[in-house]
């Protein structure tokens, strides 16, 4: 069970005990991606994000490298449309040896100039491959489809352009905008108790005061746009995606909405994976996924396959979806979907890492943590009329967005889609 605690300076501490491990995940979670961007400073979360690794007042990159190893740690990051996190798993007795750590990171970094533009041409190189991959450059395309200039759409990564001009202190005035006390959430579970995290988390992050107060930075809520966007490239294969307005984080339909996912194309067992890969043999990989933001959410269709194979595999996507449209769904499929869905989330307690994840997002961006036994009710109670009713709201050929990359033209494409 976890538990929540928050400091006078209103600091968030989200924790879940397990005594039947040895490891604890400790992990802090900033309201700090790439919808706070401006156009000029796309990219800066994710450029912070890396410089938090570069060193410290009292600590090199290689320190905190070395230093990690030595407890037989692991330490990441990632930055994300709206939240940015940095986290080290350890041995439990190594606790506070990885918070002090993340402090230090957290408040301490240099941003120096000199390490800055050697980062930022490592950034420059994430940028030619993910470039060079066009089965997950798409998916950016595709956001652009649907949100146009809102910032949503930025790249997390940002461009070269906007990149090349961030300086040390628009870094350390981003810093100071959004790493704090209010925009921050220390989520933790492993072998450690509430009482532990609490003490440990004041001690390195009791001080910590906002020096913003007046900068709520309200967000602005993107418009949905049905566009299609098309990017020529000499590739072997045609990468189609193709999206519908989707759930926000908060709306109560949010597992309801992974269960169509799963039935539709979140599984080996799913409807496009078998209609359309296994007994058609019309591409190698097709699935479904969803993205839910603060304030909107995503739906999204993916699949690669030969330019001979467009026509059939869009009809068949489209044959699908206006299948369950009518009702197809099973009582089988629907007990299987749930089945997969819980034994997922189950399976995902055994890790203290997911456990931190799933605590830190949804108090970061809810503000509340449902219990497994909540979550796993709202499942059970989930019938086929629902799904019918969700997926006629957002299967609608006049709310559809799509963005393709591949060795054909706008006119090749809009005459398919």
């Amino acid at each position: 069970m976890f538990e929540k605690h928050t400091l006078p300076n209103g600091l968030r501490i989200v924790a879940e005990p397990m005594e039947s491990v040895r490891s604890v995940t400790v992990g802090i979670w900033i309201k700090s991606g790439s919808r706070f961007e401006n156009l000029s400073q796309q990219g800066i979360s994710h450029l912070l994000e890396h410089m938090l690794f570069k060193g410290t007042d009292s600590r090199t990159a290689q320190d905190i490298a070395e230093e990690i190893d030595s407890i037989g740690g692991h330490i990441n990051a990632f930055t994300s449309k709206e939240y940015t996190c940095i986290y080290i798993k350890v041995i439990d007795s190594h606790f506070e040896t990885a918070l002090a750590i993340l402090a230090d990171m957290f408040f301490n970094s240099k941003f120096d100039q000199e390490d800055l533009e050697k980062e930022k041409q490592v950034i420059f190189e994430e940028l030619k491959m993910y470039e060079d991959t066009p089965d997950e450059y798409v998916h950016d395309l595709l956001i652009q489809s649907c949100y146009g200039e809102h910032e949503l759409a930025h790249n997390i990564l940002g461009d070269r352009e906007s990149v090349s001009n961030l300086s040390s202190e628009a870094l350390i005035n981003h810093h100071k905008r959004y790493f704090t006390p209010e925009k921050t959430v220390i989520s933790v579970s492993g072998n450690v108790s509430m009482d532990n995290v609490v003490e440990t988390a004041t001690k390195y992050f009791g001080s910590f005061v906002n020096i913003n107060n007046n900068d709520n930075h309200p967000l602005r809520g993107p418009s949905y746009y049905t566009d299609s966007i098309v990017k020529g490239k000499d590739t072997e294969q045609v990468h189609f995606c193709l999206a519908f307005p989707g759930l926000s984080v908060e709306n109560s339909q949010l597992y309801h909405l992974g269960l169509l996912n799963n039935i539709l194309g979140g599984s080996m067992s799913s409807k496009f994976f078998q209609e359309i890969r296994e007994k058609r043999g019309l591409c190698y990989s097709v699935y479904s996924y969803y993205l839910n933001f603060t304030d909107s959410g995503l739906f999204v269709i993916y699949a690669g396959f030969s330019q001979d194979n467009f026509n059939e595999t869009y009809d068949l996507i489209w044959s699908i979806l206006d299948e369950i449209k009518q009702g197809s769904i099973t009582d089988e499929e629907l007990n299987r979907s749930k089945e997969q869905v819980k034994g997922n989330i189950l399976m995902g307690l055994e890790s203290t890492s997911n456990r931190m994840a799933r605590l830190g997002r949804d108090e970061l961006l809810k503000g509340e943590i449902l219990t497994y036994e909540q979550i796993i009710e709202k499942i059970e109670n989930i019938t086929k009329e629902d799904l019918l009713k969700l997926a006629q709201d957002l299967f609608q050929k006049n709310q559809m967005s799509s963005a393709v990359i591949g060795p054909m033209s706008e006119e090749e494409v809009h005459s398919i889609v």
